[in-house]
This record gives structure tokens, C-alpha cells and sequence, in this order.
């Protein structure tokens, strides 16, 4: 069969290019390479709200999701278009690279093009790279625990925020787990909003601690839901709304409105379905840029907790040690525990 024609788009104003339209991504569905690039643009305001003036790290698949896969945090210094916006972002190490960040439509199609499937924005803004903009909370089942646990504990979680005067909006993984975002004053530090987060956590497992857990380490967590407070680190990003996951399936991290959330099934948000959902529904996160939460209350709790004796938690591996951080060793390892 002789190779498909390249094609060209005219998106917000730029001719995007789109080579070898037929080839595969996903194997197992038969989705191509211009399923991949007509789903971005069926979702585009969608997932403009999530991407727009974000740095982006891009992970891409140049031969389908069975080929090689890899994280682009740098753009390219050749054979980008001179459109493509950019923005430096500092790593943990304080080193720089500049990564995409998307100003129009264009500029996701071209990310498509280019073989991305995955979409990993930083919770920053251009303007404010060392100041996040956006909370994160990841809700991670564990072994032996379901999507319906990780529901439940959601609730939970909306719960909190509602005592905080605060709305959450919440969103499928792509996977089994379930996050929740909120906006936040871009006025304090990556290391700020972490310590925030992880006193939202303690409080949420506080109402369910035989069913949630804020434990780092896999060996303490047991049966429960892990809230990831380290998705709030310096480098560490989360697939976006609207963002295909590189699975079988070819799943979406789905925004949901929390009525719907009881109900939902992951499984039955894709590249396929997804479209005509957000042609009905439009995005239930179309609300999500309405209000820039205060983080002093949170801060506050973070600091109560302190006193009583509930400290920082540990960092992920890759991080460098940071102060007040605790002794970075699984318990089982850690002599200092063993007397």
C-alpha cells in the first residue's frame, strides 16, 4: 500500500504539516497518527484551558505507543516553526530548559505531528515559572484497592475543600486513579504549595486513615488510596485534562463533574468516544480558571501540624535533598528506626 500523503492544516492562523497521516499509534484500537491529531483538535478548547502558557514536557512515540518512547522537556533548536512559543522552566538541579508552551491550537497539532500523546504541563504559568498557579492532588490506588475506593476518598477530598471554602475539579487519570485540581494566587514557591498539599492530605486521611494514606514509602501503604503529595515537587508534571494515555486502550484523563464522578468507568473515555462528549457536554473544568484560591489556610495547617510533630515528608529519589526533608530511606532500611 503506498504511504499516505502528508497533509496541511490551517490552525489558529499557522499551517501545521502532518506527516505519514496513516501511520499506527495504537495498535490494538487501529488509531493512527490523524486519529491522534483529529482528537486534539475535536478537545481543543479543552485542553487549551489546560495547556495554555504552560511550560510542557512532551512525551512522545514516533513509531506508536509499542515503538520508542520519550520525555521532551527541550524544543528543538532546528526545524521548529518560528511560531512555536517557548518558556524556560528551572529544574531541581537549577538547571534550564526551554519547553513548549502552548499559546493556540496550533501549537498542540504541531506536539501531535511530532509523535506526543502524552501532555505534562508544569502547575505554572509562563509569566510565573517559579510560582505554581495550580494544586494538584494525586489519588493513587493501591494493590488491592479499585476505582471505587478511589472515589470515595475524592469525596472526601471535595469534602476538605469545601471547609476551605474552596472548589475542586476533578478528573480520570487515564488510569485508575483520579486527580483533583484547584487554582491557587501564583504567590508562593514550589516548595510552599508541597507543604500545602500535604497538610490537605493528612487532613483527608484523617477521616478514613484504615482507607488512605500519605505514606511515601509502598511497603507502609497497604490496602489504601495513596495521595501522591509529591505530584507538587519541582519537575514532577501529571498528564492533563484531555491528554490520550499511551495505554492499549487509548484511554483520556477525562474532567468530570462531580456528580458524575460516583458513576464513571475509566475505560469509557478514549480517543473515540471523547469527542462526541465534549461536542454535547462541553468541558466540565470550563469554570476551573473562575477563582484563584488563597493557600494561608492550608499553610496554616501545614504549620500546626509541624508542632505537632508531623514534619515534612520525604522527597521523590531523583530530588535533591532538601532541608527539614527526613532521612530518605525505606523503613525497613533505616538503622535509626531498628534501635
Amino acid at each position: 500500500m503506498p504511504k499516505a500523503a502528508a497533509e496541511e492544516h490551517e490552525i489558529a492562523g499557522h499551517t501545521v504539516r502532518l506527516s505519514s497521516p496513516d501511520k499506527i499509534v495504537f495498535p490494538g484500537r487501529g488509531f493512527t497518527k490523524r486519529d491522534v491529531f483529529g482528537y486534539y483538535l475535536a478537545v481543543g478548547d479543552g485542553i487549551l484551558r489546560a495547556l495554555r502558557d504552560r511550560p510542557t514536557t512532551l512525551q512522545r512515540f514516533p513509531d506508536g505507543i509499542d515503538g520508542e518512547m520519550f520525555f521532551q522537556k527541550r524544543i528543538p533548536t532546528r526545524g521548529v516553526p518560528d511560531w512555536i512559543k517557548t518558556a524556560t522552566i528551572k529544574f531541581p538541579s537549577m538547571r534550564t530548559a526551554d519547553e513548549l508552551s502552548p499559546a493556540d491550537l496550533a501549537h498542540v497539532a504541531w506536539a501531535a505531528q511530532m509523535g506526543t500523546v502524552v501532555f505534562h504541563p508544569w502547575p505554572v504559568r509562563t509569566t510565573t515559572p517559579d510560582q505554581p498557579d495550580e494544586l494538584r492532588l494525586d489519588l493513587d490506588p493501591q494493590p488491592g484497592t479499585g476505582f471505587p475506593q478511589v472515589v470515595a476518598t475524592a469525596e472526601l477530598a471535595r469534602e476538605v475543600l469545601a471547609e476551605l471554602g474552596w472548589t475542586g475539579f476533578p478528573k480520570t487519570s487515564g488510569g485508575r486513579g483520579v486527580h483533583i485540581y484547584a487554582r491557587i494566587q501564583p504567590r508562593w514557591t514550589f516548595t510552599d504549595v508541597r507543604r500545602a498539599v500535604i497538610a490537605l492530605a493528612r487532613e483527608i486521611e484523617r477521616r478514613n486513615p484504615d482507607g488512605i494514606t500519605t505514606s511515601w514509602w509502598k511497603e507502609e501503604r497497604g490496602e489504601r488510596v495513596f495521595l501522591d503529595y509529591n505530584q507538587m515537587a519541582r519537575d514532577r508534571t501529571i498528564a492533563c485534562a484531555y491528554s490520550l494515555r499511551a495505554n492499549a486502550r487509548a484511554t483520556v484523563s477525562a474532567p468530570l463533574t462531580w456528580d458524575e464522578l460516583a458513576d464513571a468507568q475509566p475505560d469509557d473515555f478514549d480517543l473515540s468516544t471523547m469527542p462526541a462528549r465534549f461536542a454535547k457536554i462541553g468541558d466540565p473544568h470550563a469554570g476551573i480558571d473562575d477563582t484563584a484560591h488563597d493557600l494561608t489556610t492550608l499553610l496554616e495547617w501545614a504549620d500546626r501540624d509541624e508542632k505537632a510533630g508531623l514534619g515534612d515528608l520525604p522527597y521523590p529519589p531523583d530530588h535533591p535533598k532538601m532541608p527539614g526533608e527526613p532521612k530518605r530511606v525505606q523503613p525497613s532500611k533505616n538503622r535509626d528506626l531498628k534501635g
